[in-house]
């Protein structure tokens, strides 16, 4: 989502800030602002709201010329977009911020400079972070003291950079819970800082990544690092290894095999900023959400193809949480007349945010009597998004190829979050949320261990060559995740795969089973796993070919199949990374019959007819 880029260098910095935030626009945001510092040591700012172009247009009007500068993109969580809730944020003429995070105690610090007579211009949770420096630098203190001890005082999650007038020689950054880097230049020449080492590639490969609770000193000679008390830190500076053209495959043959290892990236953005100290931020679902979660008694989920799939794996979740859960195909929902309990929350899962039918059952739940809406989605510029009274952005980035990959598995986290905000209402203790929060931490982690599997995968999905048909199996939350399984293997091969709840095999499906069938199943170590391996029992007494991914503890007492197994997979998150080696499957065997992998036949990346 929001996207920090500053600068300190011998030459304009205003053409660096607006590379910077055209190269972090795929986070998504609704507005974006810049200052400088002038010739004449005071800061000039411009901001506006929608794209990265119009900022752009503003400033060929006025000009803004400078060599020390911060610029952001913002997308709001506390105020509606508007350019006086748009970054940077000033505190009169004294100092100009920026800010990537939510500061949970903003109401009380906000209380108190008003009764010390500062003045608010913005609903933003950052402009208390301006009238606070500006208050200790009226008081004397230089302006490296006056951040730390600002930081002092805030709860919640951060990364900041901050400019005063007259300090042409530096600028001040921190972080705590949000990312922030450092961009090494040539010596004399300058440097940079910004949310993601992407904005800087064009400036830079090499980068100091701050660690939690770091604050820095950046000058154009060279950078001081600090530890919150304030004694000097090392930090290493590292080479960044990201491909400056992050819309290019890179060393990938595909689009979707580059997206497909993009996924621990992804889900780590996902999770930044609203996870910390083992605690869930609320304020990350936006400024209405929390009003809208505390009244929440059931949850009704529409979406289409692999969003609905999520959304099905999210209601075992949510119910296991206590909280009633429907989840519907949009197509279907928009054409019959639904009974609505009371204080149920509408929620719209969506990569594009520009699908035909989801955008037609939002507008038709306005008048059905819901509590509320709320969109989890890729593009928050997107009408979906918008049309929403709340919105939790997934930050999957870009996703080129048409089969979704690294946005089902960003939906999922982001379903997560949504779960566990609602299982405090319900009681969920201290403990339990820490022992889910830290499994979501292990996800990344988890998903590369997936990805390991590659070259293994690739040799399994030798035996679909020459197949026309597959069965796909799963019981409880994994049901859903063998359904997007077959969705991948029938969107990318052209095989026709169809996915059934296990236990369903006697009453019909067992018909299509003989040794021609292949039947792909995951095997999570979990209290329906005796049931499953009955049901497979089934089909090899058929001769069904098995292909099985298993969790390494599970004993296979089967002949005549190829499994491949994942270690150290967290209950709460096997569905999501079980859904790894599943997409690899479908791409391998895709590859193997020479379809067009990234644009299969037939189908568009975003549905915006019905």
């Amino acid at each position: 989502m929001c996207g920090i880029v500053g600068a300190i260098a011998s030459q304009d910095v205003s053409p660096i800030l607006m590379e910077g935030l055209r190269r972090l626009e795929y986070r998504g945001y609704d507005s974006a602002g810049l200052a400088v510092l002038d010739p004449q040591g005071r800061i000039q700012r411009i901001r506006s709201v929608g794209k990265v172009a119009e900022l752009q247009a503003l400033l060929d009007r006025r000009e803004l010329h400078g060599h020390v500068g911060i610029a952001h993109t913002r997308w709001a969580t506390h105020g509606m977009p508007a350019e006086r809730n748009a970054h940077p944020h000033m505190s009169g003429e004294g100092v100009a911020v920026v800010h990537n995070g939510i500061i949970e105690n903003h109401a009380e610090l906000r209380a108190e400079l008003e009764a010390r007579g500062y003045r608010f211009a913005s609903e933003t949770d950052t402009e208390v972070i301006a009238h606070l420096l500006a208050d200790l630098l009226g008081q004397g203190m230089e302006l490296l003291d006056a951040v730390r001890r600002a930081i002092a005082r805030l709860v919640g999650a951060y990364a900041l950079a901050v400019i005063a007038p007259g300090e042409a020689e530096r600028f001040v950054v921190a972080r705590s819970g949000s990312p922030l880097v450092i961009g090494i230049g040539d010596v004399g020449t300058g440097n940079y800082i910004a949310s993601d080492v992407f904005a800087l590639l064009p400036y830079t490969d090499r980068f100091i990544f701050l660690e939690e609770g770091d604050l820095a000193e950046v000058r154009r000679e060279g950078v001081r690092v600090f530890d919150p008390s304030g004694v000097p830190r090392e930090r290493p500076v590292k080479r960044s290894r990201v491909d400056a053209g992050a819309a290019d495959k890179g060393p990938f043959a595909h689009y979707m095999l580059k997206e497909i290892h993009e996924q621990p990236a992804v889900v780590a953005e996902t999770l930044e900023g609203r996870i910390h100290k083992a605690r869930l931020l609320e304020e990350s679902f936006g400024p209405v959400a929390r009003g809208l979660l505390d009244r929440v008694r059931g949850v009704h989920i529409i979406a289409c193809g692999t969003s609905y799939h999520a959304g099905l794996l999210a209601r075992y979740w949510l119910e296991e949480a206590g909280v009633p859960c429907m989840v519907e195909v949009a197509s279907e929902y928009r054409y019959r007349r639904a009974v609505v309990p009371e204080d149920t929350l509408f929620v719209t899962v969506s990569q594009s945010g520009e699908t035909a039918d989801t955008l037609a059952a939002l507008r038709k739940a306005r008048e059905a009597g819901y509590l509320g809406s709320l969109s989890i989605c890729n593009v928050p510029e997107s009408s979906l998004v918008r049309e929403a009274d709340a919105a939790l952005m997934t930050r999957a980035g870009p996703e080129i190829g048409v089969a979704s990959t690294k946005a089902f598995t960003t939906q999922l986290v982001a379903l997560r979050l949504l779960t566990l905000a609602l299982a405090r209402r319900r009681g969920l203790a201290a403990e339990r949320e820490q022992v889910l929060v830290d499994e979501l931490h292990a996800l990344p982690r988890q998903i590369e261990v997936a990805l390991s599997l590659n070259t293994a995968i690739a040799e399994m999905a030798q035996s679909f060559g020459d197949k026309e048909h597959a069965l796909y199996l799963g019981r409880g939350p994994f049901y859903p995740v063998a359904m997007e399984g077959a969705l991948k293997m029938k969107e990318i091969s052209y095989i026709h795969a169809e996915a059934y709840p296990a236990g369903e095999l006697k009453h019909g499906p067992l018909a299509l089973v003989d040794a021609t069938m292949p039947v792909v199943c995951t095997l999570p170590r979990d209290a329906l796993l005796d049931k499953v391996l009955s049901n497979l029992q089934e089909v090899r007494a058929r001769k069904g070919e098995l292909f099985l991914f298993s969790d390494a503890e599970v004993d296979i007492d089967l002949d005549h199949y190829q499994a491949l197994t994942l270690s150290d997979v967290r209950p709460s998150t096997a569905p999501i990374v079980y859904t790894v080696p599943l997409q690899l499957l479908a791409y391998h065997a895709a590859v193997l019959r020479g379809t067009d992998v990234d644009q299969p036949r037939n189908l568009a990346k975003s549905v915006t007819v019905e």
